[in-house]
């Protein structure tokens, strides 16, 4: 079990980052053979990842249900970019098969969101939690570097007034 860190703490990028969400969603449960392939796409993709921070993702964490979510920390969009389509690595012949197999017959939805978040412009707080976020992918902070109150934090106030004390 992760340890969780008491008191509050939030997160310290020095550069921009990409912030990408992807996951599927089960439309049609019962037809395992058409989303089992998608399914299992993803843990290749990770571990490759895992074992190649030189390809700029700076951390993950997921969640499963009907719809599942994967939320990725990247260093660049070009580096997200790139593992989409480099042909040597694991995700574009699934992307490919993907299209040819489900594309749109319903069975499976597949989504993504991406975010390019220029350095300072983020806000983050995590009170008694494990390392976890954005945190876990860059620099794990006191909240007390960079402001008690999630305006000061983001750069959206110059006073640090927090709505309660902080504990």
């Amino acid at each position: 079990m992760a340890s969780v860190f008491p008191g509050r703490f939030t997160a310290q990028a020095h550069d921009e980052f990409v912030v990408f969400l992807i996951g599927m969603r089960f439309n049609k449960p019962w037809k395992v053979n058409r989303w089992w392939p998608v399914f299992t796409a993803m843990p290749r993709m990770l571990r490759v990842l895992g074992q190649h921070p030189e390809l700029g993702c700076l951390g993950y964490q997921q969640w499963f249900g009907r719809t599942t979510l994967l939320l990725q920390y990247w260093r660049d969009f070009g580096s997200l970019d790139r593992f989409a389509r480099d042909k040597d690595l694991p995700h574009l012949e699934p992307w490919r098969q993907f299209n040819r197999a489900i594309r749109d017959s319903g069975d499976v939805g597949i989504w993504h969101e991406t975010y390019q978040v220029r350095a300072g412009e983020y806000e983050a707080i995590y009170g008694n939690m494990p390392m976890f976020g954005l945190a876990a992918a860059t620099e794990h902070v006191p909240v007390g570097r960079k402001g008690q109150a999630a305006a000061a934090r983001i750069g959206a106030s110059e006073v640090d007034e927090p709505v309660v004390d902080p504990y």
